[in-house]
């Protein structure tokens, strides 16, 4: 079994910053793709940012000139800057995991931090 664990979220003013972490621990041999999604009420869950393990990033057009995405092996984190109300949502944690050779990759989510955005 693979977890992953969120923390940094808050709540912070319009115009504000905050930096999502995300670890990965468990039964790891390679993790692959991690990702940040976000999901607010009475919305779909949509992807914000991903990054593989060469540093490859995609980053979602709504938040492209304020959030950074970056990685340390098995640790995701989100910078995100100039925040805005609509930024408000749970955020959470995704990791493409392989965890043996030759074993099918699996995908693990974390439980999300909830990021609150005052106007």
């Amino acid at each position: 079994q693979v977890q992953l664990v969120e923390s940094g979220g808050g709540l912070v003013e319009a115009g504000g910053s905050l930096r999502l972490s995300c670890a990965a621990s468990g039964n790891i041999f390679w993790i692959n793709t991690m990702a940040w999604y976000r999901q607010a009420p009475g919305k779909e869950r949509e992807l914000v940012a991903s990054i593989t393990r060469d540093g490859t990033t995609n980053t979602a057009d709504s938040v492209k000139d304020r959030f950074t995405i970056s990685r340390a092996v098995h640790t995701v984190y989100l910078q995100m800057n100039s925040l805005k109300p609509e930024d408000t949502a749970v955020y959470l944690c995704n990791a493409d995991v392989l965890e043996a050779w030759g074993a099918p990759s699996r995908d693990y989510w974390g439980q999300g931090t909830q990021v609150t955005v005052s106007s």
